[in-house]
């Protein structure tokens, strides 16, 4: 009896112990003040973008790594829209500024005009064809790192949408036109980059041995392309922004000044003039 009585006590106890509420973390500190300190214990300290680059040269210099390894950024997204809707996974193409591989990607050119085909093979498209080519491609016999197309094709190109998907030829991704030099050149020479997961990107940007200015420049470049994936009066799309090295740590970044600030400009506008924005297209729908 004096047994079961203990345990009852236990599981009293116990039942109490559960309704008992967690107690509250403490709120992360801002800054240590010793050099040894517990790093979960304060908060993850952010850098100016051209800091941080200074700071990835010194440690190549301090720890006698490769000079020329790759810089990398991982962009961490916010990917909600409104009414609970999010922006799905994409994959993009951009011009970098400032060149840092001598890689050129292979692109395949659709088009039925013998002229237009001639001009594709000059500005050195790797495969160059009409409908014939669909059969290859869905047998995968035929493979490209992007597929370009001219207006006049693309109708007879839809049994390849699902199997090209985000690199099927459209005009969001600039790969459908009439200007076959034009896009021969920018898909041979772009750095393309995608969403890992749902909302993760993670790519190279430019070499460590480069000017800083110039490393800025790229990495300006892709933050800005990736912008332009959600509209700009809603939240950035970029909540969180790491830069790092092959051999390196990686730096927390302050967004300010990084972020395009045309955008957000352009969206507390359109909050506080909507009716001036409304007015301007009409007037020049009237004067056209």
């Amino acid at each position: 009896a004096k047994r079961s009585r203990q345990e009852k006590g236990k599981e009293k106890g116990k039942e109490k112990g559960e309704q008992k509420p967690r107690p509250r973390r403490q709120p992360l500190m801002s800054k240590p003040v010793d050099d040894v300190y517990l790093t979960w214990l304060y908060r993850r300290p952010s850098y100016e973008l051209e800091q941080a680059v200074g700071m990835l040269k010194r440690f190549q210099e301090l720890d006698f790594t490769h000079p020329k390894q790759f810089v990398y950024i991982n962009v961490f997204l916010d990917m909600a829209l409104q009414k609970k809707k999010k922006v799905d996974p994409f994959s993009s193409a951009v011009t970098l500024p400032h060149r840092f591989t001598d890689e050129v990607k292979k692109v395949l050119v659709f088009t039925e005009n013998e002229q237009e085909a001639e001009v594709a093979r000059e500005h050195g498209a790797a495969i160059v064809g009409g409908v014939e080519l669909i059969k290859w491609i869905l047998e995968d016999e035929i493979q490209a790192d992007f597929y370009v197309a001219v207006p006049a094709i693309i109708p007879k190109l839809i049994p390849l949408r699902n199997k090209l998907r985000q690199k099927y030829p459209s005009t969001r991704r600039n790969s459908l036109g009439s200007d076959i030099p034009k896009m021969l050149q920018f898909f041979r020479e772009c750095h393309e980059y995608k969403v890992e997961g749902e909302s993760v990107i993670k790519t190279r940007i430019a070499r460590l041995d480069m000017p800083t200015e110039h490393i800025i420049a790229n990495l300006k470049a892709i933050i800005h392309d990736i912008c332009t994936f959600k509209p700009a009066n809603l939240d950035p799309i970029v909540q969180r922004l790491v830069i790092r090295s092959s051999t390196s740590e990686g730096l927390l970044l302050n967004l300010d000044g990084i972020l395009p600030q045309v955008e957000k400009v352009e969206g507390k506008e359109e909050e506080n003039e909507t009716d001036e924005d409304q007015q301007k297209p009409v007037q020049e729908s009237v004067s056209t």
